[in-house]
């Protein structure tokens, strides 16, 4: 119906297939945007940017996409197909600020197999026509419509009896005239719905050859289909000729582009060769699993090909392939896929692997995540690395020693010495070496060599260019532009800051911890040329970015806060540089013995007693920055304690405080206030 409704519609027409991949925001807020191409050109630029972690995407991804959507020059249709497969929370809530202002003259049409939550929030608007089963049941005359299109001749009493047994569903009915065109009896048809459809289907593939029932249970474990893809998972060479058979005997081949080189099976019919799968070859299934994913990987695809090992119970070797393609999937911003994984395989199995161990522990250090920081370091600090092969202990030595300088767990001095392990250990070619090299920049300001640091942020950022680690790139070019902009070399500093965001905006790392950094010394940067629109543009990211800046890695985050406090104090609002020294405060309860760094704090400490305030602002929490993006939905504020596991009371106070900070009363207003200061959108 969407389809055909799509094929006969004037207006621009956008198309959206969901799959179970797409369950995750930043993956689904791409696909919109990727579909939106066709309505408006603006879409093409956001594309790349709706990843990013969770808070960044609902509160900078989706309002980008709503206002691109709402700015669209001409009517449109936006058609999302299958948004069932997109249930999580993360999803439903990303959908309702994206979709929340679809123009005047324009559609959305959504199809699903079931109720999403978003969709029980939009009827709220009472702007929604709702069309379920019952209003597509078909009686006799739709019932002949589709006999006739199948070209089945059947007799009044068999469209009667079909309607009837069916209940007007019109699938079943489909599968009730493939039936009778292979020679089935119409009249032998009893049960429910679900009864139907499964005696339908067993009638009808239990007609076909062996050899096409056969590739038809086997491929069923792929969500798409491809001639190469099928002949690698089936083991044949004549794929082809069997998708081309499907098709041409209607069995729910569904077509995904124009050159009709992908298919997918329609939902209900993949289900049932599942089954088919499962009973007549199950020990199979394990097996079809490895060669999809072997697969995916040799084309590319680490993220299609990690699903199908873990489907195939396979974690050991998932666990390589995550371990082997993190750091570049965290450069392209789809750490949310590496959290993904993560999630779905044991505890124990990440122990076992210390590639694994590693991954697990830098993804819950860059989310600033306590204590499964601390616990995935104290697990990695126990591995006895003469269990390891010997050519991989000293990788192991220097993986370990970064981690632990970053943390600096141990006071200053330990963690320069395990930042110099880990740099003297890391060959040329390695994606940690660049990581290992900031790290002992950062380490010897603690220690307060500054010639040390410098040299160290400079090799760093030639190493990284060299690898391809952007995060490396930017926060050594931003620290390089701090050491010039101490020495008074302001042309060199923007040089060198300029650099770093263009980093951050060519690899889309806008909402990581990281930019912050990057973003705070750009701010001052800006202030020091008087752009003072630029400076504020700048200081908002670097705010937002904070939220992740914990003691897990303190270095960075309290130098990130003294940037933010001496840029506050350029804008003349000498309050909010005090509440963020008090949250430098706050990590130093948590990580006291952080070297020349203190004394850097305490030295600007007393600059502020002669500071002139000429504004008065008190900022957002990091809480109230992760509270803030679900303003935008219509969650209740207990239902925004689950999303934050916190309890609704908690919720109460801090959309309190964040009312009272951005002078407004009521939910709309801080959303507008908060999109017009960017701490929400782009």
């Amino acid at each position: 119906m969407a389809a055909e409704w799509a094929h006969l519609e004037n207006r621009r027409v956008a198309w959206a297939s969901l799959d179970r991949f797409d369950d995750e925001a930043g993956a689904l807020l791409t696909v919109l945007a990727m579909a939106c191409r066709s309505i408006t050109p603006r879409a093409a630029d956001i594309v790349p940017k709706m990843r990013g972690t969770e808070v960044a995407v609902l509160g900078g991804a989706a309002p980008l996409l709503a206002a691109v959507i709402r700015e669209a020059p001409e009517p449109f249709v936006l058609f999302i197909d299958d948004l069932h497969a997109v249930g999580s929370d993360e999803c439903q809530d990303a959908l309702e600020v994206a979709l929340a202002d679809v123009p005047e003259g324009s559609q959305l049409v959504l199809t699903s197999r079931y109720e999403q939550t978003f969709v029980t929030r939009r009827r709220l608007r009472a702007d929604m026509l709702e069309i379920g089963a019952d209003d597509l049941r078909l009686d006799a005359d739709g019932a002949r419509q589709i006999f006739s299109d199948s070209g089945v001749v059947v007799s009044d009493e068999d469209v009667t009896a079909a309607v009837a047994r069916s209940e007007g569903w019109p699938a079943g009915l489909f599968l009730y005239a493939l039936t009778v065109r292979a020679g089935g009896d119409a009249q032998s048809l009893f049960g429910d719905e679900r009864a139907i459809s499964d005696y339908l289907h067993l009638e009808a593939f239990a007609r076909l050859p062996e050899d096409l029932k056969s590739f038809l249970r086997r491929t069923a474990i792929l969500e798409e289909l491809s001639a190469p893809l099928c002949d690698a998972v089936v083991g044949i060479s004549n794929s082809s000729a069997h998708l081309r058979r499907v098709e041409e005997l209607n069995l729910f081949l569904v077509p995904l582009d124009r050159r009709r080189l992908r298919f997918r099976y329609h939902s209900l019919f993949r289900d049932f060769l599942v089954a088919q799968l499962n009973r007549d070859e199950g020990e199979i299934v394990g097996e079809l699993h490895v060669r999809a994913a072997t697969w995916f990987e040799e084309h590319g695809r680490p993220q299609a090909a990690v699903d199908h090992l873990l489907a195939a119970g396979e974690p050991t070797r998932a666990a390589r392939l995550i371990a082997a393609t993190a750091v570049p999937a965290y450069a392209r911003g789809d750490f949310a896929v590496i959290i993904g994984w993560l999630s779905r395989i044991e505890d124990a199995v990440i122990q076992a692997s210390p590639d694994l161990l590693v991954v697990a522990t830098w993804t819950a250090l860059l989310q600033g995540k306590s204590p499964s920081s601390e616990r995935w370091a104290a697990v990695l600090e126990d591995i006895d690395e003469d269990t390891l092969p010997e050519r991989r202990r000293a990788e192991f030595a220097s993986t370990r020693a970064l981690v632990r300088a970053v943390m600096c767990l141990h006071g200053p001095r330990m963690a320069y010495e395990d930042a110099a392990l880990a740099a003297a250990y890391e060959p040329e070619w390695s994606p940690w070496r660049a990581t290992a090299l900031y790290a002992l920049g950062s380490t010897a300001l603690l220690v307060g060599d500054r010639d040390a640091a410098a040299d160290a942020f400079s090799r760093s950022s030639a190493c990284a260019l060299e690898v391809g680690s952007s995060t490396s790139v930017m926060l050594s070019e931003a620290e390089l532009a701090l050491l010039a902009m101490e020495d008074g070399g302001w042309s060199q500093a923007e040089a060198r800051v300029d650099a770093a965001v263009r980093m951050i905006e060519e690899h889309h790392l806008e909402g990581y911890a990281l930019s912050a950094f990057v973003y705070a010394v750009a701010a001052r940067v800006a202030q020091h040329r008087e752009d003072t629109s630029t400076a504020q543009g700048h200081l908002s990211r670097a705010m937002r970015a904070r939220v992740d800046c914990t003691h897990v890695l303190p270095f960075l985050a309290i130098r990130v806060h003294l940037q933010l406090a001496k840029a506050f104090v350029n804008d003349g609002n000498r309050t909010a540089a005090v509440h963020v020294l008090r949250e430098i405060d706050e990590i130093l309860v948590r990580r006291p013995a952080m070297g020349a760094l203190v004394e850097d704090i305490d030295r600007f400490r007393r600059t502020l007693v002669d500071t002139v305030e000429r504004v008065a602002t008190v900022p957002l929490t990091p809480a109230e920055l992760r509270l803030l993006p679900y303003l935008q939905t219509h969650l209740t504020l207990a239902g925004i304690g689950q999303r934050l596991f916190i309890s609704r009371n908690t919720v109460s106070s801090e959309v309190g405080s964040i009312y009272r900070k951005l002078g407004v009363t009521t939910r709309g207003a801080a959303v507008d206030r908060a999109l017009e200061i960017g701490l929400l959108g782009h």
